[in-house]
């Protein structure tokens, strides 16, 4: 079996940009509803991820996309870790947790020393998994998003 590598996104390979909004989609709309702010940023991840500091990863397995991750500045020092998913055929193959570690390790290498997410309560694997990785819920936070009503942190 070939080995899962995790790459940033080339901005110029169509293959990657349509793995990332493929992905991001599916997941959202299985789990939550597809909302507006999602589609502008699956549909361009250069302008709203690459563009203003962050970074979009793919987990893959030679040519096939498995996974995705994107960043997104909110400050000098903190990144929001906005979309994170798995393919449907890579569900429960453990690469949720090598897009989440690697997701992190890109916020410490762009300077972070803060990254956050908004989930919704639903998702119990997921809140498992980022609770594994280091993250911490936080109480009282406001959100574009009608689905997230959990909002976690991880200091680095």
């Amino acid at each position: 079996m070939q080995k899962t590598e995790i790459i940033d996104l080339d901005p110029q390979n169509e293959a990657q940009k349509l793995a990332f909004k493929q992905i991001n989609y599916e997941w959202i709309e299985k789990y939550f509803k597809v909302e507006k702010g999602d589609l502008a940023s699956l549909e361009d991840p250069e302008k709203y991820f690459l563009a203003t500091g962050g970074a979009v990863l793919l987990a893959c397995r030679g040519e096939e996309y498995l996974g995705t991750s994107a960043l997104k500045p909110m400050s000098n020092d903190a990144y929001e870790l906005c979309k994170m998913g798995v393919s449907e055929a890579a569900r429960g193959l453990g690469i949720g947790g090598l897009i989440g570690e690697a997701a992190i390790k890109k916020a410490r290498e762009l300077g972070a020393k803060r990254v956050y997410l908004e989930t919704n309560s639903s998702l119990t694997p997921a809140l498992t998994l980022y609770a594994k990785l280091g993250f911490v819920r936080i109480e009282n936070f406001t959100s574009p998003y009608e689905r997230a009503d959990v909002a976690m942190e991880l200091y680095l």
